[in-house]
């Protein structure tokens, strides 16, 4: 898991720098950079979701308590996902045009989709990211829900940090990112002056907004999800020598008494 934190992590600050050569103007790169650049974003974007969707299926493989049923489940709808999203990348980055334009003085090479085939490919890989994630969640949430309730069943004390509580605020929030990251690309899909002018004042702040949130949701709430796990594990570990010591301590006095 150190790996894919890692591997995450540095895959983000190379995405973050490639966008800034690409969407910054008086940044002037030739048409051949730029197509290199443009078909580099697209490939990263989807090694880091298939990071994150291997994280995704640890996390939930152990929350399931090591089911190998769910363990297939969540690879086969997985594999299936990523294997489709893959081709339609494959097929977009084939089919980029390369635009040509002068922006204060400056030449600069910008790369767009072409055709309405194109369109139709992008929407249909945001929709199988929308079905994997949603998936996840009431994955997530079902199992929560269930495990609290035997937790009231089995124990009148409760437990004050529970693994499933502190995976449950990560994930809660990962969505969240999700969700916000989603509405910003259905206002890009549904406006007409983003989706018909690349040049436009509008759609350079949007495409900067887009941007900056794909960042925070992939790679910083991301490697969180890693973090909540470390965390739970430590609070484990104290906890659990904390009530070592004190079954000790109630050992040595009762031998004393004796």
């Amino acid at each position: 898991m150190t790996v894919m934190y890692l591997g995450v992590r540095y895959i983000g600050m190379i995405y973050a720098i490639i966008c800034v050569l690409v969407y910054v103007p008086t940044i002037s790169v030739t048409d051949t950079v730029s197509h290199i650049m443009s078909d580099a974003i697209e490939y990263i974007n989807d090694v880091a979701n298939i990071m994150l969707g291997v994280i995704m299926i640890v996390r939930l493989y152990a929350m399931y308590q090591k089911s190998r049923r769910m363990l297939i489940f969540l690879v086969v709808v997985f594999l299936a996902i990523r294997i489709t999203i893959g081709v339609m990348i494959a097929i977009t980055v084939s089919r980029f045009v390369v635009e040509e334009r002068v922006f204060s003085g400056n030449y600069e090479c910008t790369v767009a989709l072409g055709g309405s085939v194109l369109q139709v490919l992008n929407y249909i890989t945001w929709i199988l990211l929308t079905v994997w994630e949603v998936l996840t969640l009431c994955l997530t949430v079902w199992i929560a829900l269930k495990h609290f309730r035997e937790l009231r069943q089995q124990s009148s004390e409760g437990i004050i940090m529970d693994c499933f509580t502190i995976l449950m605020k990560t994930h809660v929030t990962y969505f969240a990112s999700f969700v916000v990251l989603t509405c910003i690309e259905l206002i890009g899909y549904l406006s007409p002056t983003i989706s018909v002018s690349s040049y436009s004042t509008e759609t350079q702040i949007y495409s900067g907004f887009s941007e900056i949130f794909m960042l925070v949701q992939m790679f910083i709430l991301g490697p969180r999800l890693i973090l909540s796990i470390r965390e739970y594990h430590a609070r484990l570990v104290a906890q659990s020598d904390a009530a070592t010591a004190v079954a000790s301590i109630n050992f040595q006095e009762s031998v004393s008494v004796n």
